[in-house]
């Protein structure tokens, strides 16, 4: 596999579930009373947040496989759950986690579990297996770089496309992240050997 084949298939995964787009609603709506200087701040301290979670997942999730004695078919099949029920309450309710103003929020819930979450920890783990860690660097580097312009430049984005417009956008892409969390659970039961690979 060539390496921008591989970078196809690590990136999308992650643009996905990073949802940089979905999220901007959000995070507008827990920096609406804070001047400019303090939203930039804030979105800078979120993304360094959500960078710190996504790097240590990367590095040493292997690790906490190996420690934990936990299969790749399991791993998958797991996430793949985890994944399919993150994109069904998004789909249903419109929020994966319930946003609370008295905490720190440019850590949390803006940098994990929005940014950086069960969802973007599960697939960097999943991704890890297959793909070499440079090309994952890469793939999650960039998607927290557009993510960081997308929060920065939120209140004119929001404005382009409107309250509907980002609604819709997040929709689609929480549409596929379903699709995705259920061929991973296909491909989990596939690997340990509850159903046969259809040739």
């Amino acid at each position: 596999m060539s390496f921008s084949q591989a970078f196809i298939l690590t990136f999308v995964p992650l643009f996905i579930v990073v949802d940089a787009i979905g999220n901007l609603p959000i995070v507008l709506s827990l920096s609406e009373s804070m001047t400019p200087r303090e939203r930039h701040r804030m979105i800078h301290f979120a993304i360094l947040t959500a960078t710190s979670v996504g790097l240590i997942f990367l590095f040493f999730g292997q690790f906490i496989l190996n420690l934990m004695n936990i299969s790749v078919g399991a791993l998958t099949v797991a996430g793949g759950i985890i994944l399919l029920i993150l994109s069904l309450r998004q789909l249903l309710t419109g929020r994966v986690i319930e946003a609370d103003k008295s905490e720190m929020i440019a850590v949390v819930p803006i940098g994990t579990p929005l940014v950086v979450g069960p969802a973007t920890i599960t697939t960097l783990l999943l991704l890890a297996i297959d793909y070499d860690i440079p090309v994952i660097l890469l793939s999650l580097s960039l998607n927290l770089l557009i993510s960081w312009v997308v929060f920065l430049l939120g209140n004119r984005i929001a404005v382009f496309l409107g309250k509907g417009g980002l609604k819709a956008i997040s929709q689609v892409f929480n549409l596929l992240l379903a699709a995705i969390a259920v061929n991973m659970v296909i491909h989990g039961l596939e690997l340990v050997g509850v159903i046969k690979t259809v040739q």
